[in-house]
């Protein structure tokens, strides 16, 4: 094969040069998030606009578009990762050249400075002193998807979800949550019934001392096959994980009285690090190194959280370890009474907290606000009243508070509308991705037992992570698990878990 055309090699240049950026920007909104004191904030948000706006004139140089059109003639002398990489600079591209940098500038300062007042009026369950800065945040949310639209010639809602998940179109999700939305309802009553039959769940008595569940979660990151060398904990309001593959940070965060949550939390955002951490070397700094988008990266993270760490063959190997560091004894540690609180079926508030079974409902009630709020039909002031309604309709709840209603997220002062489908689209694929791992291992369940996790870790190695953004979501789950994403998985890991 030739040697690849010069236009190319440029648009490797300019691409290496904007994941440096990239890389700085994650790793100040870490910095904002877990460490900056709150008088930054202003200062940050210009940092992190200016960022934005020097990315953005990198990536929409008058010469950029004649060096994509060159490179692609010249596609004969690039091999499948080269093509694959031109394809996602291509697409880079056209959402960059959709908006303006002044609406980048616009859009950056608002999200870093609602994101602050967020951190406040949530802890003050204060909407009112939310309001103004997430209409200016939707406000602008929405000129970004109109000029998106109007550019690629597809719906708004679906030119932002395009950046969260390639390619995904709401086409392909409403069918998805029609089917769990029809699913759901019975299934849950079915499973809360069976509860009742069981014997009530124990809830072990704390305080549980931060500092030893910190050192927990670090024990089981090592054991799933966390890098340190190239990765770090950390505590956050909201937890995430960010950084870079070289550099991955993650948060939690922790509750005196129960550690239960909190060491889920941790574990859930072990999936999402060692996918990062995964990702080829070779094109990590290029838009074929990425992460696929955001469905597959939640089943990273879900696979781990909830698949693996919720089993009961997790439970064996790591239940030990939990007593050992709480001094846990009694009842309320026996194993199955652990396992029957992991695996506790219950509506409630807060999607974070909520189990497997009633999460798609609290993702798929925030997919239908937030495309009402893109398209003017439900108004930012309207919000808390839509939300509680829909919460009722969902779960048969009505928050008490917006603190654990309407505010309990980040995604939408962040301006991460478009986001919150490809968590349920996640959880659809972590079954199906563990179940094909299960066939493919057939001694996995006894490896996990004894806590050996380096072949699962593998087998995602192989058949996840290392094609980062080489292929589409539906070529990686179609090769990694015969067939294309589906409810039928998921549907199947529920019956054999709660029924």
């Amino acid at each position: 094969m030739a040697e690849p055309a010069s236009a190319y090699l440029q648009l490797e240049e300019n691409c290496a040069r904007l994941s440096a950026i990239s890389g700085a920007v994650a790793t100040l909104h870490w910095d904002s998030a877990v460490i900056m004191p709150q008088g930054g904030n202003e200062a940050r948000a210009e940092q992190l606009a200016t960022l934005g706006v020097i990315s953005h004139e990198i990536l929409t140089r008058p010469e950029m578009g004649a060096l994509l059109d060159e490179a692609e003639a010249r596609g004969d002398t690039l091999d499948s990762w080269q093509r694959a990489n031109l394809r996602e600079m291509r697409n880079r591209w056209r959402h960059a050249t959709a908006v303006s940098p002044d609406l980048v500038a616009a859009h950056s300062r608002a999200t870093s400075r609602c994101e602050m007042i967020w951190r406040t009026a949530r802890l003050e369950n204060d909407f009112a002193a939310l309001r103004p800065s997430l209409e200016d945040v939707v406000t602008l949310t929405r000129e970004i998807a109109a000029a998106k639209s109007a550019a690629f010639g597809i719906a708004p809602y679906d030119a932002l979800l395009d950046e969260y998940e390639p390619g995904c179109r709401t086409s392909v999700i409403d069918p998805l949550f029609t089917e769990l939305e029809g699913f759901l309802p019975d299934f849950l009553q079915a499973a809360l019934e069976r509860q009742k039959a069981a014997p009530p769940v124990l809830r072990p008595e704390g305080p549980f001392d931060l500092l030893v569940q910190k050192d927990l979660g670090l024990t089981f990151m090592t054991a799933l096959g966390f890098d340190f060398e190239h990765g770090r904990l950390d505590v956050s309001h909201h937890p995430f994980t960010g950084g870079i593959p070289d550099d991955v940070r993650l948060t939690t965060r922790y509750e005196s009285d129960d550690f239960t949550q909190s060491l889920m939390g941790t574990l859930h955002e072990t999936g999402h690090a060692l996918y990062e951490q995964g990702l080829p070397k070779r094109w990590r700094s290029q838009p074929v190194g990425l992460a696929r988008g955001m469905a597959l990266h939640e089943s990273q993270s879900l696979l781990i959280e909830m698949q693996l760490s919720r089993s009961a063959d997790f439970l064996s190997f790591a239940l030990p370890k939990i007593r050992a560091a709480f001094g846990g004894s009694g009842p309320a540690w026996e194993t199955d009474n652990i396992l029957r609180l992991y695996q506790k079926v219950e509506p409630g508030f807060i999607r974070v907290d909520a189990d497997e079974v009633t999460y798609p409902l609290h993702v798929i009630l925030r997919y239908r606000l937030e495309t009402a709020m893109l398209s003017g039909d439900l108004p930012v002031a309207d919000l808390p009243a839509a939300w509680n309604s829909g919460m009722r309709q969902a779960l048969g709840l009505t928050p008490p508070s917006d603190r654990l209603g309407c505010l309990q997220d980040i995604h939408w002062p962040g301006g991460a509308i478009g986001y919150f489908p490809t968590y349920t689209l996640g959880a659809l694929a972590a079954a199906q991705i563990f179940a094909a791992a299960g066939r493919a291992l057939v001694d996995l369940p006894a490896q996990v037992r004894r806590g050996e996790f380096a072949p699962l870790l593998a087998w995602l190695r192989e058949n996840i992570h290392a094609h980062g953004s080489c292929r589409s979501t539906d070529e990686i789950l179609h090769a990694a698990t015969g067939a294309p994403l589906g409810v039928a998985a998921f549907k199947a890991h529920l019956r054999a878990r709660y029924l």
